[in-house]
C-alpha cells in the first residue's frame, strides 16, 4: 500500500499565530523580547525551545550558555501550557486539505501524520480541527525514542497506517521534513505556504505545491499505483 505521510505545522495547518502567541505568553513574564508574527514566523515550525532560543538571541544572550539553557528548560513547560489553552484560536487547515485527503483515500492511499509536535498536543489540535479521524496514525515528537529527521519516525508512521515505507511520500514544509525523507530514501513534497526559512528552490524537494488541489496528481506522479 502507498502512504502519504504529512507533517502538521505549516503543512496541514497554519499554526504560527497560536504558537507564537504561546511563546510570547511564556516570554513576557521573564522579561524577554517578544517574537514578531511576521519576522519570526519560520521559528513557529521549529518547536517551543527554538522559539525561546530565538528570543534569547534577540536579547543579545547566548542561547547555549548554561544560564540560558536552564531558562529555556524552565520556560518550555509554560509555553506548552499556554499553547494548549489557545491551541486552535487562530489555527486553520490550509485551503483544500480535506478535499485532498478525500481524493487520496479514494485512490487507495493510506494517510498518516509524522510531526515533531508533542503527540498529545497534535491529537488535541487535530480533534479541534475536526480531522483526527481521517488519519490512520499520528506520531509525534515523543511517540518513539527518535523523531524527525531520523528516518525511523517516517518509516514507523508508514507501517502504522498499513503502508509500505518504500512506497510512501513525505509531505512537509521545512528542511526537517526534507532531511527526513532523504534519509528514508523517500520522495518529498514541500508546501509553498509553510514555515521554511530557506528558499524552496535551495532545498530542492521533488516537488512544491502551492495549493492542495495539486497534491493528489503530484503524489501519483511520484509514486504510481
Amino acid at each position: 500500500m502507498r502512504g502519504a505521510i504529512f507533517d502538521l505545522d505549516g503543512t496541514l495547518a497554519d499554526t504560527a499565530g497560536d504558537l507564537l502567541a504561546a511563546a510570547n505568553a511564556a516570554l513576557a513574564p521573564a522579561g524577554l523580547p517578544l517574537l514578531d508574527p511576521g519576522a519570526d514566523k519560520p521559528y513557529a515550525g521549529r518547536g517551543g525551545r527554538q522559539m525561546i532560543r530565538r528570543s534569547l538571541v534577540l536579547a543579545g544572550r547566548d542561547p547555549d550558555g548554561a544560564d540560558e539553557r536552564a531558562l529555556t528548560d524552565a520556560l518550555y513547560p509554560d509555553l506548552l501550557a499556554a499553547y494548549e489553552t489557545r491551541i486552535a484560536e487562530e489555527t486553520r487547515l490550509f485551503d483544500g486539505v480535506e478535499a485532498c485527503l478525500d481524493a487520496l483515500v479514494a485512490a487507495g492511499w493510506r494517510v498518516g501524520i509524522c510531526t515533531n509536535k508533542p503527540e498529545r498536543l497534535a491529537l488535541i489540535l487535530l480533534d479541534r480541527l475536526g480531522v483526527l479521524g481521517r488519519f490512520g496514525a499520528v506520531l509525534g515528537a515523543d511517540t518513539l525514542p527518535v523523531r524527525k529527521p531520523d528516518p525511523e519516525h517516517f518509516r514507523e508512521t508508514a507501517r502504522r497506517i498499513g503502508a509500505d515505507p518504500a512506497r510512501s511520500v513525505m509531505l512537509g514544509d521545512t528542511r526537517t521534513d526534507l532531511d527526513t525523507a532523504r534519509a528514508a530514501g523517500a520522495p518529498v513534497v514541500l508546501t509553498a505556504f509553510g514555515f521554511a526559512a530557506e528558499p524552496l528552490d535551495e532545498l530542492a524537494p521533488d516537488h512544491v505545491i502551492g495549493h492542495y488541489r495539486e497534491a493528489p496528481e503530484v503524489l501519483e506522479l511520484l509514486m504510481p499505483a
